[in-house]
């Protein structure tokens, strides 16, 4: 990887790079990108940035919307998808000012870092660890219209039971039955070998690739261990690389939540742990599945305010189809080992000290990954601040399956919000954990808050498809 300018340099040279691509991130982490000619970018370049407009990515900013984004050399890259070779670098939003630029408090990368350094300054930790786990859909076609006459949506996978009368090779996989599915059902090996091979190249390490669950073509790619705003760099680029390589392969990938009715629904699972002067603060023998007191004060910082988190975390009105029973989705507001029903999950399987953890199995990766660590980590702050106690505040540990509790226990139990709607109410009474610091600005709370809500009423004016079969004829 780049550390200087002399080093992006040397590698414009040494692989003929012909362009220069800048990639930007929107308030819905979403790639925006400029490119330049590579005999254009210097020293100028990485000093004065390039310039955008961050009203149009959907910043409400208090100063002028003119900006200039700063590459960062660590994040030069040779993008595998251009036929021209181009060198990517990812960066910073910088507001112009005299004497020098000052950062955008807004812009999602600089909140990441603001976060990390809001760790440091108050003693908590040196470092956040971070390991999601990226599950996808792969299909072979898919399609949809929102008009006055009509309003659905089709998809197809090869693979799927949907198709057992008309599949000529006989490999079909049966409904929720896909999960570690081996060739020749597995049709998409190569292709997400692929994946990986890129994403090594990138400097991302790959702990494995399998099946998921849904039999209709459901997938997932798992990093390995790495710094919290590198890995949300990392984020966008798996995804950037998983959905350009399905296109080379005549696919199409989604992070939808849950693109299919009745299967399995596709989360953003995020491990976490903390590191101070080399040293895990999560491990201890004596504890709670060998978890340290600051490890459970962690974990209680996140049940507290896991409500207005699920607004950064699933901020799709489609993640809370994914947030439903009955599909290894939590929905149970507490912790436990090696139970899925539970959002946070103890993994039995970390046994060596500095691999202790947990995840925080909410998430999904319509997220945008900026915003979502950054609020994991701020909500795991407040709680060690303040000594926030999961089991004194009833919430587990729940070592039984939650789904299968009798109803009488099951009304005990708190639950996540079951819309956005919910979700962005309880981010507007429930902020100040992510304010705190500077970190996250109040002027971009309240702009997600209204961005969101936008989405939800629009939503919810279009009529559904199942409305008919429900109601058409009464």
């Amino acid at each position: 990887m780049a550390k200087s300018m002399q080093d992006v340099l040397k590698i414009i040279e040494e692989n003929d790079v012909k362009m220069v691509d800048f990639k930007m991130v929107d308030i819905n982490g979403q790639y925006r990108h400029v490119t330049i000619p590579a005999e254009n970018f210097s020293e100028d370049t990485m000093k004065n940035g390039i310039g955008f407009d961050a009203s149009n990515y959907g910043y409400a900013v208090v100063e002028k919307s003119d900006m200039v984004f700063i590459p960062d050399p660590n994040t030069a890259v040779i993008d595998p998808f251009c036929q021209i070779k181009t060198l990517s670098m990812t960066g910073n939003a910088m507001i112009i000012d005299s004497p020098a630029n000052r950062p955008l408090a807004q812009y999602p990368r600089n909140i990441v870092l603001a976060a990390e350094n809001y760790m440091r300054t108050e003693g908590i930790a040196d470092t956040m660890l971070i390991l999601p786990e990226f599950e996808f859909y792969l299909f072979d076609q898919v399609g949809w219209e929102v008009q006055p006459n009509g309003v659905g949506y089709s998809i197809d996978a090869m693979q799927s039971y949907w198709n057992s009368a008309t599949q000529t090779k006989g490999v079909i996989v049966p409904k929720q039955k896909a999960y570690h599915i081996a060739k020749p059902f597995d049709q998409s090996y190569e292709l997400r070998s692929e994946m990986c091979m890129h994403m090594k190249d990138a400097g991302i390490e790959i702990n494995y690739h399998h099946p998921e669950v849904a039999a209709s073509g459901q997938f997932e790619i798992e990093p390995q261990l790495g710094e919290m705003s590198k890995m949300a760099d990392a984020t966008m680029w798996i995804k950037y690389i998983i959905r350009n390589t399905a296109l080379k392969y005549g696919k199409t990938a989604t992070f939808m939540p849950k693109p299919i009715y009745g299967e399995a629904g596709s989360g953003m699972h995020v491990h976490m742990l903390l590191l101070k002067d080399g040293k895990p603060l999560f491990a201890d023998d004596n504890g709670y599945a060998k978890l340290s007191e600051t490890a459970h004060y962690f974990m209680g910082g996140l049940l507290k305010h896991i409500g207005s988190l699920c607004a950064l975390t699933n901020p799709s009105t489609n993640s809370f189809k994914r947030l439903i029973p009955g599909f290894e989705a939590p929905v149970t507001v507490g912790y436990a080992t090696s139970n899925r029903s539970a959002v946070i999950r103890i993994p039995a399987y970390a046994k060596s000290p500095e691999k202790r953890r947990f995840e925080l199995r909410n998430p999904d990766a319509t997220c945008n990954p900026y915003f979502c660590y950054a609020a994991i980590l701020m909500a795991g702050i407040d709680g060690i601040k303040n000594k926030i106690d999961p089991h004194a505040n009833g919430w587990g540990p729940y070592d039984v399956n939650l789904f299968h509790l009798p109803d009488e226990e099951k009304a005990k139990l708190q639950h996540l919000p079951t819309s956005l709607g919910e979700a962005l109410d309880a981010l507007e009474k429930d902020n100040d954990y992510l304010t705190a610091g500077g970190v996250f600005p109040i002027e971009l709370i309240k702009n997600f808050i209204k961005t969101k809500r936008n989405e939800v009423s629009e939503l919810s004016k279009i009529p559904h498809p199942a409305e008919f079969d429900k109601y058409y004829n009464l």
